[in-house]
């Protein structure tokens, strides 16, 4: 196995920045459900922009440093991480809101934390070629920070199209769950009982990783577009 030095830069890089990104998608779920009135995230330490209070050491460092090496060797795959889930008592929320409302806000709220990273990553991106304090991105071989802040866009994006797949346990599979009939919810725990296994084929297939990176790749450039024409016109 003959890894480049480029390589083991772009794997340290995509391990800081998923730690950053996956602390604040745990962030969002634990604010929330503590503005909806459950304390449990607040009591276990979860309210908080601590990166360790959110990172799991399977899904947060092994799994993708073990993907990046391999992506990095083979040229195929990659890898996507997950923090520690917040734990929450939707029973606890308050009286004005239904307690489907409130699974429905929580599990979204981690998804909209990674698209407003990725917004304010690239507003700053924007504002500093604006003014000229780092230079445009030109060599992926040597990184520098105007190549690792729009890695950290794109993937941000990746991490929200991921997480909104309707597969439990992902966020987007609470969001299903919630809309699912009641006369077929025993038809969708069925269904979750193996949701798991597609969601593991999903992230050791190359050709459905790039699902997620066609359509992240698409709002990172027209966002970049658009902050563009804002600061640099």
């Amino acid at each position: 196995m003959d890894i480049s030095s480029t390589q083991i830069r772009w794997i340290i890089i995509y391990l800081f920045v998923l730690v950053i990104s996956v602390a604040l998608h745990e962030f969002g779920h634990a604010f929330m459900a503590d503005r909806l009135g459950d304390d449990t995230p607040r009591r276990q330490g979860r309210v908080t922009l601590n990166p360790l209070a959110h990172a799991d050491l399977i899904g947060t460092f092994i799994m993708p440093l073990v993907g990046g090496i391999a992506a990095a060797a083979t040229g195929y795959g990659g890898g996507f991480g997950w923090g520690k889930p917040v734990q929450w008592q939707p029973h606890r929320v308050g009286r004005k809101v239904s307690v489907s409302t409130a699974k429905v806000l929580v599990a979204l709220a981690g998804p909209t934390m990674n698209v407003v990273l990725a917004v304010v990553i690239a507003t700053v991106h924007v504002v500093l070629l604006a003014h000229h304090v780092i230079a445009p991105s030109h060599d992926i071989a040597l990184p520098g920070v105007s190549e690792i802040l729009a890695f950290a866009v794109t993937t941000n994006f990746m991490l929200f199209f991921f997480n909104l797949l309707p597969l439990p346990p992902l966020d987007g599979g609470h969001v299903a769950q919630s809309f699912t009939p009641y006369r077929h919810r025993e038809t969708f725990d069925a269904f979750a009982r193996f949701a798991p296994f597609v969601l593991l084929a999903i992230m050791l297939t190359p050709p459905l990783q790039r699902i997620f990176s066609w359509p992240a790749m698409f709002l990172a450039e027209h966002l970049y577009n658009g902050l563009a024409h804002v600061f640099m016109s």
